[in-house]
């Protein structure tokens, strides 16, 4: 990783070429965080996205769209059949 030819610290911009080695150091490892909180950003956002997927699939489940995964409520059973009279011969 290389710095750009300015960089700019609290408003003022610095000549990178003018920057003495620890100044350099340091900046290469602010553009390394940087880039680190950039990437850790974007997990953030890909795991809300799923999360906000999730509740919502959620939401339909409790409110009975999706009905088809839910047990019916057994129904009562029927009385028994009597049995037929024999016909008279």
């Amino acid at each position: 990783m290389s710095l750009p030819q300015y960089i700019t610290i609290n408003g003022t911009s610095y000549a990178s070429e003018n920057l003495n080695e620890t100044a350099k150091m340091q900046a290469l490892n602010v553009q390394v965080v940087d880039a680190e909180l950039a990437r850790l950003q974007q997990q953030v956002a890909i795991a809300q996205t799923a999360r906000n997927t999730y509740v919502a699939a959620l939401i339909e489940s409790v409110k009975g769209k999706g009905q088809a995964d839910v047990a019916e409520t057994p129904k009562k059973p029927r009385a028994p059949r009597k049995p037929k009279a024999a016909a008279a011969a």
